[in-house]
């Protein structure tokens, strides 16, 4: 794939559990206009279902009068998305590793363990006005 320029999206969505199929589809229509590969909009839809999961269930606590923004950039390389909630934040590093034995059977931890292996990098980037999860993909 080679873009010319750099490309940038933007939506944002309520915090109700029928916008993880918005985003969905957003993700969707954007990997067909940029015609992302089959194998890596696979990393790039768990991962970003997963984040943005988190952010309306966990940071926003499914509160309708909060939302969840999601930015895109791309280019050449990189796809970055940049998942903006409005909750009160959380340590990423105490988070069970749901690798280890004592932590197979625990339902935490896994979508963060996923974003990690998919991802070229995660990061998390707190305010107080909410937490942005920053992914990136290589293209």
């Amino acid at each position: 794939m080679k873009l010319v320029d750099q490309k940038q999206f933007f939506i944002q969505v309520q915090s109700i559990p029928d916008s993880l199929y918005t985003v969905e589809e957003f993700i969707l229509g954007i990997a067909a206009e940029l015609a992302i590969e089959e194998d890596k909009l696979y990393g790039i839809m768990l991962s970003v279902s997963e984040a943005t999961t988190n952010a309306i269930f966990h940071a926003n606590k499914k509160d309708p009068e909060k939302s969840v923004s999601i930015t895109i950039t791309a280019d050449n390389e990189l796809f970055t998305v940049a998942i903006k909630d409005q909750g009160t934040g959380f340590n990423p590093v105490s988070i069970p590793d749901p690798t280890k034995p004592e932590n197979l059977l625990k339902d935490s931890g896994r979508g963060l363990f996923l974003m990690r292996i998919y991802s070229k990098s995660l990061s998390f980037n707190p305010s107080p006005l909410g937490t942005e999860t920053v992914l990136e993909f290589d293209l």
